[in-house]
């Protein structure tokens, strides 16, 4: 796994629940309360889980930005409306 994903294993083990069969749960429009009755974990853990979650993709977003910036120029990165990429 690369440092440029979010780690469910450490997750998992953290909470000592299945984060991925969480979020498939979360990915089908399934709410907070059903997940609670169904898995048994608390409505307060499971946002906690929902926000790590969250936070990690969002490093993880803001890395691969930095990442592309730093390989392209700064002026490449800007477009002005009116006028053309130079």
């Amino acid at each position: 796994m690369s440092d440029l994903e979010v780690n469910t294993k450490k997750i998992s083990q953290k909470y000592r629940t299945n984060v991925p069969r969480l979020i498939r749960a979360w990915k089908k429009g399934i709410s907070d309360p059903e997940i609670s009755r169904h898995t048994g974990i608390n409505v307060t853990t499971l946002y906690q889980i929902k926000s790590e979650l969250e936070l990690a993709h969002r490093r993880v977003r803001v890395a691969r930005k930095r990442e592309s910036v730093d390989d392209t120029p700064v002026y490449a990165q800007r477009h002005i409306l009116l006028r053309p990429l130079l």
